[in-house]
């Protein structure tokens, strides 16, 4: 097991933070994608880790997400906020999962909502948008 303190981490060129740092790119105001990484040893895709957590390999190679995901988990959160917002994990297509945001209602996102990223950043709280792929077909008892 390694350990690393915040001023150990920083030193030197090729900190850990710098490698954390690039995992959002920007091309073009409309075109924001999500990069993630995959492992060359046994090819499990992460997003945001030094290491695999498979097999603990550090030759991991950057990709662009095609965007595409499906709602694993959504949760209201109503503190430190002015309004509700949902907080959901979405397991995108190429097999990670990251934190972000959907919009709409809070309480009208479920687990196998369909997404696509909407914005790779929020401005506020620097995670993931994303937007339904399709309305949701439920029948309201």
């Amino acid at each position: 097991m390694y350990h690393h303190s915040g001023s150990a981490a920083q030193q030197g060129a090729g900190s850990a933070a710098g490698v954390l740092a690039p995992t959002i790119e920007h091309r073009t105001a409309d075109e924001e994608t999500i990069l993630f990484q995959r492992c060359t040893w046994c090819g499990t895709a992460m997003y945001h880790r030094l290491l695999c957590p498979v097999c603990q390999g550090s030759d991991l190679r950057t990709e662009r997400s095609e965007g595409t995901g499906t709602v694993r988990h959504s949760t209201v959160v109503h503190r430190n906020t002015p309004a509700a917002r949902n907080v959901s994990l979405i397991e995108m297509a190429e097999g990670f999962v990251v934190r972000g945001r959907v919009m709409g209602p809070p309480i009208g996102i479920h687990s196998g909502d369909r997404v696509r990223l909407s914005t790779a950043k929020d401005p506020v709280r620097g995670e993931p948008v994303f937007q339904l792929v399709d309305e949701p077909y439920r029948a309201w008892s």
